[in-house]
């Protein structure tokens, strides 16, 4: 698809705009959404923004049978001076194409799917919230539409982009959720697809996290498939521990999702000269660490909740309370300035925000 044009149809019927107050995260949709076809033999055509409604497929179609499924996430924020910025979505698209290798789906080309998801955004602008703590969320997906019964790669797809306004992604916010270490279920193993953002990772978590939950945590944080010994992330998160002022976190091991708020994190630990080390680290190390007082801090990082401080670990029926369940030092400042930087606030030393720059969209219809 090397002439890439977007036929537009906008929508005739505006939705109500719920108040920044009430957003919660993912319930509420903008106007448009962005959809692409493939058809084997022809590559990606018909690229498109439609009003947002739902997707018809036949019920034989793949993704209901064999999961074949990818999806990103990823956020817009409006500034200050009224400008709507983009955080390393080059980043996102290259990661979605890194998934689709997995799962056999065809690649996308990144710099148009850039190029139409600003297009969305321009179109959808006023959906950008605008109150501390809210952004547009942005989910990327790729599903197989192919109606065939039949265990093999499709050879038909829709790459779709939908568009969110959020809030916070934790009721809790800033302040430090409780995390229960699975001990019986597995997420993923090395091999497996856990380096792949596909929707089975997720459906294989939700028995774990529905127990975490009824016992009064935030989310699971899980442990190697093999042994059930090694720390690799929680369920929507990545996640750091500062012990004795060095700040270790699991490294990508073949079953760890590469997180982009994790890289964004180190890349910022390592220009503070803060000492960040990626290696393989057991629950016994951490609860070692606990004991001895060097356990200074715990936190998650992700896309929906930017940096997510861990108040509470709770593993072989011990809770291990951390910096008396406040949030640390290291974690409100990472939480100020990687926000601060994708809120234009602050400066951008590594050129991670892109502007979504404000024009007229051109209708193809």
């Amino acid at each position: 698809m090397t002439n890439f044009q977007i036929e537009i149809n906008h929508s005739e019927h505006k939705k109500e705009k719920p108040e920044s107050s009430e957003l919660v995260f993912g319930r509420v949709f903008t106007d448009h959404m962005f959809i692409m076809d493939y058809t084997a033999g022809d590559g990606w055509h018909s690229a498109r923004i439609v009003p947002y409604q739902p997707i018809a497929l036949d019920p034989a179609s793949m993704i209901f049978h064999y999961g074949q499924s990818v999806f990103e996430g990823l956020k817009a924020y409006w500034t200050k001076d009224e400008k709507v910025l983009l955080f390393r979505p080059d980043r996102n698209f290259h990661r979605l194409n890194q998934s689709n290798d997995r799962l056999c789906i065809p690649h996308i080309d990144e710099e148009h799917a850039l190029q139409a998801l600003k297009e969305l955004i321009n179109i959808d602008r006023e959906w950008v919230p605008k109150a501390e703590g809210t952004s547009l969320y942005i989910r990327p997906f790729v599903i197989a539409t192919e109606p065939f019964l039949g265990v093999a790669p499709a050879k038909r797809y829709q790459f779709i982009i939908i568009l969110s306004p959020v809030g916070s992604y934790y009721k809790e916010g800033i302040q430090p959720v409780k995390i229960a270490v699975e001990q019986q279920f597995v997420r993923a193993v090395q091999g497996g697809t856990g380096t792949a953002k596909t929707g089975g990772n997720y459906a294989s978590s939700l028995k774990a996290q529905e127990v975490s939950s009824q016992n009064g945590y935030s989310q699971v944080l899980w442990l190697d498939g093999k042994e059930k010994k090694y720390i690799e992330e929680v369920g929507s998160m990545n996640v750091f521990f500062k012990i004795d002022g060095e700040v270790i976190t699991p490294a990508l091991n073949g079953s760890i999702l590469n997180g982009v708020t994790r890289s964004s994190i180190i890349e910022l630990l390592q220009h503070w000269n803060v000492t960040v080390t990626e290696r393989r680290i057991s629950m016994d190390e951490i609860k070692e660490a606990y004991k001895a007082g060097k356990l200074e801090e715990a936190f998650g990082t992700g896309t929906a909740a930017v940096i997510s401080p861990i108040g509470e670990f709770f593993w072989q029926d011990e809770q291990m309370i951390i910096n008396e369940g406040n949030t640390g030092e290291l974690s409100k400042k990472l939480y100020d300035t990687l926000t601060g930087i994708q809120k234009g606030e602050i400066e951008d030393p590594f050129k991670w925000v892109q502007e979504v720059e404000l024009r007229h969209a051109v209708s193809f219809r």
